[in-house]
């Protein structure tokens, strides 16, 4: 019998519908900031206990409301923005215009508004719970409106349970306001939570002075002013704002501000082409600081494509990211921070010897860090990407090498290099790598990567076919090996210097060296935490200068900072001292570390212990990146079988510890049906 189809009741309806514009506290925040904005405030004040789950305040300055208009306010689809489906396709001139936000607030929470109309003689409370008005009253108020929400999310437990702990929650609010008081220079906005001062604007200064505010001196003094007169003729009127120096860097997209005519808005086309302008000067896991702004004619932009508004559509996508990108490079080019080519790691030798089972006794410095011996492009890119870089280059998606990116040169084009598989004795000058290392340390090619042209990587010349010298792995020893866990196998020699090939009883097997090398490095470091957090006294302590979102995160994550091995101290509202780290980290991350740590312990959803735990395997993962054997180069016979052995001990052989894989099969049958071999007669 098919299920009967009903009518839900409006309660749950509208409930419902409240989930698509309040998603989390911030999303309150969001909304009622942007009708304090609407309202022609001149001060702006944001207040939240428990990171918003507790108690949301906002409170303006702004042009208020009557009783009729408050009364009128609180009932759905109801707006003072717009009047109709022509002023929506017109283009809009505010921030808000659905007419749901208050509705969808009272609907699943204790909401309280108290407003007077400028010129007003007395103010008006009004109380919502649950989407019913309780109560409407005169009230004795300034000027404007304040509005207080409480206990969001109590009528609908299903997804106050999902909302993360609040130190999460909070540094989503803090997103949301910085953004808005960046926006706005003329406007002094002031952010508290649980009693504290987390930042304040005086609404008096210019962008720089309103960036100084939120972000620091240090972030301050690093931004560049963007020139209008750079931008190329295309739909967008004009670009404006500040990019920061490519080595004032993080290793979250969160400083990454862009406005559309005034809107905050996370648009893609709008924050790749930020990050297409910096090419080679960013690692593919550092983010820039940037306040950018862009105004475009309303009807050639759709900022109705999704509830929260976050998201917009351009008319013409692709010529507005060129104007974007233009306008960002010339900046960084007028400051002489874009670089042809930057400093590149020395060449490796012909052949590079490496054993996983003797690296824990060659220790690259006091902390005890693995190392292959080898100076690589690893380290000349660590030095001016910070300590996130990883070693070989991977991105978040997919996990893909752009070493040759950061180094700013192109690698060689991917069809002809694939043309000539290597053997373990082919050199770098047979391969037609100069002795500035190029080519050496650099993966192969990846499409779609940041930076890359055509005619770049035309100029490479491919693999030389007629190479001599070669040590046939599979000639010299043709024994079949065990290795464990991994499959038994055959190993004939390297392919682009950069994959272990291998025959096994089913087929081929491709292992990806430096991914190999990670999972070791990465096991390793790990069994060495887990057993004694150690820390490195600083010779002299450092002071690190914060965010005001970071300065929050260190008020509630001092412990787990101690926990991890980071002993720091509040000097003053934005600046700590760091006098120990890692034992582990001490070479390759260093004090400034302590930003991204802040940062990671939010990007976590789990308990303290949880989250302490997966910080701390987030940060070894990128250790054991930095000293890992690099694609591009040539190993020796023996190193390759020490590099399976040591695989092959792990706990987990198959992935890196960013999730990328290590080895993969291609088993006969399949490699047969790629040449037909099962053609009418061929049997």
């Amino acid at each position: 019998m098919a299920p009967e189809i009903r009518e839900l009741d409006p309660t749950t309806v509208e409930r419902i519908a409240a989930g698509e514009v309040v998603e989390r506290p911030a999303s309150v925040v969001k909304e009622l900031v942007e009708n304090s904005l609407d309202a022609d405030a001149s001060r702006v004040r944001v207040a939240v206990e428990s990171g918003g789950t507790e108690s949301i305040r906002v409170s303006d300055d702004g042009i208020g409301m009557d009783e009729q208009s408050l009364r009128r306010a609180v009932e759905k689809h109801t707006t003072s923005k717009i009047r109709n489906i022509d002023d929506l396709e017109g283009g809009l001139a505010t921030l808000g215009f659905r007419g749901e936000a208050l509705h969808a607030i009272g609907a699943v929470s204790r909401l309280t508004i108290t407003s007077r109309p400028q010129g007003g003689d007395r103010g008006t409370e009004l109380l919502v719970e649950g989407g019913d008005v309780e109560r409407v009253r005169p009230a004795g108020c300034p000027e404007g409106t304040t509005i207080e929400v409480e206990d969001l999310f109590y009528n609908v437990p299903a997804r106050r349970k999902y909302l993360s702990q609040d130190a999460t929650e909070f540094a989503h609010v803090n997103s949301v306001v910085t953004a808005y008081a960046l926006a706005n220079p003329d406007i002094a906005f002031e952010l508290e939570h649980d009693g504290r001062e987390t930042f304040a604007t005086t609404g008096q200064g210019g962008l720089r002075e309103t960036v100084m505010d939120v972000y620091g001196r240090e972030v301050a003094q690093a931004m560049i002013e963007l020139d209008d007169e750079a931008v190329p003729e295309g739909p967008l009127e004009s670009v404006s704002g500040l990019v920061s120096h490519p080595e004032t860097n993080r290793a979250s997209r969160e400083y990454l501000s862009t406005y559309v005519n005034g809107r905050y808005v996370t648009a893609d086309a709008v924050r790749e082409a930020v990050m297409e302008a910096y090419e080679t000067q960013l690692a593919s896991d550092r983010y820039p600081f940037a306040v950018l702004f862009v105004e475009i004619d309303p009807s050639d932009v759709d900022v109705n494509v999704h509830p929260r508004k976050m998201d917009i559509r351009f008319a013409d996508d692709e010529r507005v990211r060129e104007q974007i990108t233009v306008a960002v490079a010339d900046a960084l080019k007028r400051e002489g921070l874009l670089r042809s080519t930057a400093p590149r790691g020395r060449s490796a030798p012909e052949q590079t010897e490496i054993n996983p089972g003797e690296r824990e006794e060659s220790s690259s410095g006091s902390d005890g860090l693995p190392s292959t011996g080898e100076t690589t492009n690893a380290d000349a890119t660590r030095e001016t990407q910070g300590p996130a870089a990883h070693g070989d280059g991977e991105t978040a998606a997919g996990h893909e090498s752009t070493r040759s990116q950061s180094s700013g040169e192109a690698t060689a084009d991917s069809s002809s290099a694939s043309a000539s598989p290597r053997s373990v004795g082919s050199s770098a000058s047979e391969t037609g790598a100069s002795e500035e290392g190029e080519g050496v340390g650099d993966d192969p090619p990846v499409s779609g990567r940041r930076g890359s042209s055509g005619s770049d990587r035309d100029s490479r010349q491919s693999p030389s076919m007629t190479a001599t010298d070669q040590q046939h792995f599979g000639e010299d020893d043709p024994t079949v090996r065990e290795f464990g866990s991994l499959p038994s196998m055959r190993v004939l020699g390297q392919f682009q210097e950069t994959y272990v090939v291998a025959e096994t009883d089913d087929g081929l097997v491709l292992l990806d060296q430096h991914a190999a090398d990670e999972r070791i490095n990465y096991e390793r470091l790990r069994e060495r935490f887990l057993g004694e957090t150690t820390t490195q006294v600083l010779a002299e302590a450092v002071e690190i200068e914060l965010t005001a979102r970071e300065s929050a995160l260190f008020e509630r994550f001092t412990d787990a900072l101690s926990r991890l091995g980071f002993q720091a101290d509040r000097i003053d509202e934005r600046t700590v001292e760091v006098r120990t780290v890692p034992a582990l980290l001490a070479e390759s991350g260093g004090p400034e570390l302590v930003r991204d740590v802040l940062s990671s312990f939010v990007s976590h959803e789990g308990a303290a212990a949880e989250t302490v735990e997966a910080v701390a395997d987030e940060l070894l993962a990128d250790l054991a990146c930095y000293p890992s054997v690099t694609a591009n180069t040539s190993l020796t016979d023996g190193s390759i079988l020490s590099l399976l052995e040591a695989l092959a001990d792990c706990d987990n052989p198959y992935a890196c510890p960013h999730g990328r894989p290590v080895l993969i099969e291609i088993d006969t049958d399949e490699i047969a049906d790629r040449f037909e071999r099962d053609y009418p007669g061929h049997g």
